[in-house]
């Protein structure tokens, strides 16, 4: 696989080695091994969660307090998404800032999200099935998010042909100034 460092060094965007011929591809999809090399993590993985959405949802920014903070490597097996990590750990001198990338079907790309990241996804394609693995259990008390659009953090999202889709839930969500980090 190839890792690529994003402007917040600590999130990765992974670019697996894809064989393929007339009929079809093979991709090792997770290494527990190579992953950990590459991040110089020793993070593992103890849930697997899919969602499937349709163009113009958006989910995020999600994330979750310490004991219970979750590490996400992401990836999308149909259509396409524009996928967001924003750094809400106090102290890190990337707080606030936010990276993003396209994932899809067709690049096989995926991003690896670390614990003290808030995470969000746009769908840009008709529908979008989407894969996250998770380096702890889903913890609703422990559960935060963040508004998607907070002008301080200022996320470019793509524009897109259709009305934004939220939950209640993210429509609520605070501002970083006003969220609970720890």
């Amino acid at each position: 696989m190839n890792m690529i460092s994003l402007a917040i060094a600590d999130v990765k965007l992974i670019e697996p080695k894809v064989f393929g011929d007339a009929r079809g591809f093979f991709l090792e999809s997770f290494s527990q091994q190579a992953f950990n090399e590459a991040t110089g993590t020793n993070h593992q993985f103890v849930q697997d969660n899919h969602s499937r959405s349709k163009k113009g949802v958006l989910r995020g920014l999600h994330y979750q307090l310490a004991p219970h903070a979750q590490g996400k490597l992401v990836r999308v097996v149909r259509g396409a998404v524009f996928d967001v990590a924003v750094d809400v750990r106090p102290g890190s001198p990337s707080f606030g800032q936010w990276v993003g990338a396209e994932l899809s079907e067709d690049n096989h790309r995926q991003l690896w999200v670390p614990p003290g990241f808030a995470h969000g996804f746009v769908v840009l394609s008709d529908s979008a099935d989407f894969l996250y693995k998770a380096t702890s259990y889903y913890a609703p008390q422990f559960e935060r998010g963040i508004a998607w659009n907070d002008p301080a953090i200022g996320i470019e999202w793509p524009q897109l042909d259709v009305e934004l889709s939220l939950s209640d839930k993210d429509q609520k969500a605070p501002l970083l100034a006003q969220a609970q980090l720890v």
